[in-house]
């Protein structure tokens, strides 16, 4: 597992960045699913939010550790 960046000479727990990639496609994602039929039937949209925000983030998480070099990251 891929535990710190260095990016800009500042070292941040991978995590957080993998955290924060997953939002903002979370946040595009929304625009998607606000235009879908699906979410009139849903009883809380943003238990679906979340849902999509935790799988992209486990997600990216894993495609960075199984193709990022460790070398390149920490």
């Amino acid at each position: 597992m891929i535990e710190e960046i260095h990016i800009f000479g500042i070292y941040m727990p991978s995590a957080l960045a993998w955290a924060v990639v997953a939002l903002i496609v979370t946040f595009l994602l929304r625009g998607v699913l606000d235009r879908l039929p699906l979410r009139v039937l849903l009883w809380q949209p943003a238990l679906l939010e979340l849902a999509a925000f935790f799988v992209l983030w486990w997600g990216i998480a894993r495609l960075a550790d199984a193709y990022f070099p460790y070398r390149l990251l920490s």
